[in-house]
């Protein structure tokens, strides 16, 4: 009888041991493929303390395999290229009955950051809640095999997950933000890290309530941001170092959404348009006079906003915001060169075209969304508006084809529409309907919110734990 307690007491010894051996190896000092960041590499003056609640961006790294690969296909943004989720390829898509294959999966934590694809690579933000840390992962398109990974200690609690955007990509750098409003700039073949930036530090940001939902975006080579801090609105930051190169003063007092800033061209101007809690404001993105506030309104001033501002015709917007906020169309006029933003028309969700979470889409002369909750008896169903009437549904989808808070991308002609339980539709656009030609259930899923990618025939999506990529050509 002591043998055989001696015998169980070293066996629960030596599983102890085990346990603290692999827990110290991801919780302290790095082994093998793990690398620490070079000192100062978090934009921290080299030698200078770190304080025990520091943030250090990017700290660690994890490298699996290489590859080679010969796909060029891109989606290498929040909305795509041209930044309108529509997608022109000449590849052959499959409309049959036939089931898209399922050619990859891999699990996640909790969220709903969507992926970017470049040249054969798959890069995603995700949070890792056993490490408490942020992590840009990168995937190899063809395989779903992880690459590397880059990634940082920073505690936050779930709130309706964590990882909520969407990278952007190129040939010389992926950039992410964080649930925290950490920016992180990798090489996106090495994973090297370029630079960081913590916008609650540097612009005094207030991180929304479900944390920050706003995607990057690039133009020129250049990181457009809406930090929407004490004292900037939005700011430019060089690609290639880090630097900040102009910022707007916040003179409107916004504080940051969970939108993402547009660029588009009104009345003639290139701006960048930003929905913040407090208003919608132009900001000039000509080189002339770039990051100057062009025009503002308060009149449309949701509690919370996710969709995107959307560019109807050449001097009005379309915005949209769910919880009771409804649609309204913004009407930009510039006199003399003194610009003005004026609310045209303003209504409640069960009154017209509206979204809770997702940007609607324009194809050709109509306008795609997923109604919200509160829209009355189209509540949750796929709909279809003329651009030219934001009042009168033209279409909707059947009573039991509601999609939730789920995303929808264009190919060609083709509505691809993801239910947030985790089902495919299909649908054909017709110029006053749409056609539906399959379903197919992907997965049991459940709040499948995190926008789809594609490119080289594979479509990507996701759902709070999953994501998985069908071959749908």
């Amino acid at each position: 009888m002591k043998e055989k307690r001696i015998i169980v007491s070293v066996t629960v010894l030596l599983v102890l041991i085990y346990a603290g051996v692999i827990t110290g190896w991801h919780l302290h000092a790095p082994r093998e493929n793990i690398f620490v960041q070079a000192p100062g590499a978090d934009n921290r003056p080299e030698g200078s303390a770190r304080k025990a609640d520091d943030v250090l961006i990017g700290e660690y790294f994890m490298k699996y395999g290489e590859i080679t690969s010969p796909l060029t296909g891109k989606w290498s943004s929040f909305r795509g290229e041209r930044y309108d989720n529509l997608i022109e390829t000449t590849e052959k898509i499959n409309t049959s009955a036939n089931e898209y294959p399922v050619l990859w999966s891999f699990e996640t934590g909790e969220g709903h950051a969507a992926p970017v694809i470049y040249n054969g690579r798959v890069y995603l933000l995700d949070y890792d809640e056993g490490l408490k840390s942020d992590a840009l992962r990168c995937f190899s398109l063809e395989t779903g095999k992880e690459l590397w990974r880059r990634w940082y200690r920073v505690p936050i609690k779930r709130n309706h997950g964590f990882s909520r955007t969407v990278p952007v990509v190129s040939d010389a750098y992926v950039i992410t933000i964080g649930p925290q409003g950490h920016v992180m700039c990798c090489d996106p073949l090495t994973g090297d890290l370029k630079w960081s930036l913590d916008m609650q530090k540097t612009f005094k940001t207030e991180v929304p309530f479900w944390y920050t939902g706003q995607c990057p975006r690039v133009e020129d080579n250049t990181l457009i941001l809406a930090p929407a801090g004490e004292e900037t609105l939005l700011a430019g930051v060089d690609c290639e170092s880090g630097e900040v190169l102009w910022q707007t003063p916040n003179t409107v007092k916004y504080k940051m959404s969970h939108s993402s800033v547009m660029p588009m061209t009104l009345g003639g101007k290139k701006t960048y348009v930003y929905i913040g809690i407090g208003g919608v404001c132009g900001v000039s993105a000509e080189e002339a006079d770039r990051g100057t506030l062009l025009w503002e309104t308060s009149k449309w001033q949701p509690t919370v906003v996710a969709p995107s501002p959307l560019k109807i015709s050449s001097n009005s917007l379309f915005l949209v915001a769910g919880y009771g906020t409804g649609g309204a169309l913004l009407q930009v006029a510039n006199s003399g060169g003194k610009w003005t933003a004026s609310v045209m028309d303003q209504y409640k969700p069960n009154e017209g075209l509206s979204s809770e979470q997702q940007t609607p889409v324009i194809y050709k002369d109509m306008i795609i969304s997923v109604m919200p909750k509160d829209g009355g008896g189209q509540r949750e169903r796929l709909v279809y508006y003329s651009a030219s009437d934001l009042h009168t549904l033209v279409w909707s989808s059947a009573s039991d084809e509601r999609f939730g808070l789920g995303p929808y991308v264009v190919i060609n002609n083709l509505l691809f529409a993801f239910k947030d339980d985790g089902e495919l539709y299909v649908y054909e656009l017709q110029a006053r309907s749409m056609n539906l030609l399959k379903k197919q259930r992907i997965m049991e899923g459940t709040d499948a919110w995190g926008p789809l990618a594609y490119a080289d025939g594979m479509l990507i999506v996701r759902d709070a734990h999953t994501v998985k990529c069908l071959k749908i050509v």
